[in-house]
């Protein structure tokens, strides 16, 4: 699996608009790296890391919501959830194959037919998976969506308290109103 990069100058006092901007240019560049020969079906790690890559970098968009114009943002983050979504599509049959793959080399070679009865319709499967995810690469590069995550790095501005409120509520569980541990309420 690909190593996510350090974010160089990353360090806790940073501002919150620059840890946004950097952290998200530098996941969105990782995402496309990883796209390369991503469509060969015979490396099913291709997938899985730019699968990695597309989760690492819809989370920094969901921390760092709060620092980008909405209007750009929330159209942004649906494209890459769905991209996200054809990747797994493929990859779900990937892993299978490669399972079966590795059943049909531990058992007799007179399992192999039935193995392989398993294993035609998983393998339909990840064409169809491998289409779908050729056309989300496509529209991706038709939309230049790299270079608009780009554009929303570069767009990232210090957000309002009550929008990192908001942010750190939705991330963060409520405590439980019995923190004593024997089923009695707090007082």
């Amino acid at each position: 699996m690909a190593k996510a990069r350090d974010i160089e100058g990353l360090h806790a006092s940073m501002p919150f608009a620059e840890a946004a901007a950097a952290t998200v240019a530098v996941r969105a560049e990782e995402l496309f790296e990883q796209s390369e020969n991503v469509l060969d079906i015979t490396d099913i790690e291709r997938v899985h890391d730019m699968r990695v890559a597309s989760r690492r970098l819809r989370a920094v968009l969901e921390i760092y919501a709060p620092c980008f114009p909405k209007d750009q943002f929330k159209p942004l983050l649906r494209e890459v959830k769905d991209l996200a979504d054809a990747l797994g599509e493929r990859r779900d049959p990937d892993v299978l194959l490669d399972r079966l793959a590795e059943l049909e080399a531990a058992l007799p070679k007179a399992n192999a037919p039935g193995i392989e009865a398993f294993a035609a319709p998983v393998r339909e499967e990840q064409e169809r998976g491998n289409a779908t995810l050729a056309a989300a690469l496509e529209r991706a590069e038709r939309t230049d969506l790299k270079g608009r995550l780009a554009l929303l790095a570069a767009s990232a501005v210090a957000p309002d308290e009550d929008d990192v409120a908001e942010v750190v509520e939705a991330a963060v569980p409520a405590a439980p109103d019995d923190v004593s541990g024997n089923g009695a309420a707090a007082a």
